[in-house]
Parts: C-alpha cells; sequence; structure tokens
C-alpha cells in the first residue's frame, strides 16, 4: 500500500498493490500494522458501514463531536463518487480548507479522514456502494454536520446543483461559522 498524506495533516490517500491475472485481481484493502504504520498513529476500527446510492446523491457533510468524535477509513466497493473532507479543527493551520479525491471500483483507492473533520461524499456514476470503517461507536447527541454549499469553504462538487439529490436533513445543516465544534 502506497500512503500519501494531503494538504490537510492527517488524511491520507491510501492506494493498494492490486494483483492482477486472467482470473481477476486480488489485493489486500485493510491490515491494521501497515495502516497503523502508513498514518503514523494507532487507530482501531470499531464499526464497518455501507451505503448503496444513485448517481447525483450527495451525502454529508457529516462529523461527530467531543469523545465520540469518530476517524474513517473509506472506500467504494461499486461504482464513483468524489469523497471530501474539511477539517474544522479550531487549531488547526488548514481550518475550513477541503480535499477531495475520486474512489471507485476501478482504483481501489481509499481515503483516511481522522477524528477533526467533516466528511461527506457525492456519487458520480449511475450507482455506488460505499463502505467506511469507524473508529468510534456512532452517538446521536454528538451529531454535527455543515452544509455542502457553505461559501467559506467553496467546496468545488463539479456537478449541476439541480441534479443533487440531498436529504432534508442535510439540506439545513449550519455554516461553518455557525455548526457545532467538534471539541
Amino acid at each position: 500500500m502506497t500512503f500519501t498524506e494531503t494538504k490537510l495533516k492527517g488524511c491520507f490517500i491510501i492506494e493498494p498493490k492490486i494483483i492482477r491475472d486472467e482470473r481477476g485481481y486480488f489485493m489486500e484493502s485493510f491490515n491494521e500494522k501497515t495502516f497503523c504504520n502508513g498514518v503514523g498513529t494507532n487507530v482501531h476500527f470499531v464499526q464497518d458501514n455501507q451505503s448503496f446510492s444513485s448517481k447525483g446523491v450527495l451525502r454529508g457533510l457529516h462529523y461527530q463531536t467531543g469523545a465520540h468524535a469518530q476517524a474513517k477509513l473509506v472506500r467504494v466497493i461499486q461504482g464513483e463518487v468524489l469523497d471530501v473532507a474539511v477539517d474544522i479543527r479550531p487549531e488547526s493551520e488548514t481550518y475550513g480548507q477541503y480535499v477531495a479525491v475520486l474512489l471507485s471500483g476501478d482504483n481501489q483507492t481509499q481515503f483516511f479522514v481522522p477524528r477533526g473533520f467533516a466528511h461527506g461524499f457525492l456519487v458520480l456514476s449511475e450507482t455506488a456502494t460505499f463502505f467506511y470503517k469507524c473508529d468510534n461507536f456512532y452517538n446521536k447527541e454528538s451529531e454535527g454536520g455543515l452544509i455542502y454549499n457553505d461559501q467559506t469553504v467553496n467546496i468545488d462538487w463539479n456537478f449541476p446543483t439541480a441534479h443533487l439529490l440531498i436529504s432534508e436533513k442535510d439540506t439545513v445543516l449550519p455554516t461553518l461559522e455557525n455548526a457545532k465544534k467538534v471539541w
């Protein structure tokens, strides 16, 4: 696996070693020792989640606060998404900045989003199966969110706004300025 840190300290793009032959392919998608060495910190995942969505579905930007903050290791099993992490750590030099990564079932790239980041994704293919690991259990009272079109963050989703499919809950999330503090 190749680990490349993004401009946002602690966020890593992870490219697996894929062994292909006439039968298909094999890859190691997760190895705790390799992963922790690659990101430079110990992370113990406790929950796996999976979602299926159609083209134009935008999920996010979500996070958990305080003692329930979560790090996520995300990937796409089938389809293609634009995956986005926004730095919401108040003390960070890159506070309010984002990184967008193209994840697909073809490239098998993974994205590590540490605690202190809002996370979301937009489905670019007809459908997509999205899979992610969390290092902390979900807690409803600790939910936080950031509106997808916050003008301060200014995410380039590179997709027609009129064709976005967003849950009612996600359309009323606050701006970065008004969002719940991560800690």
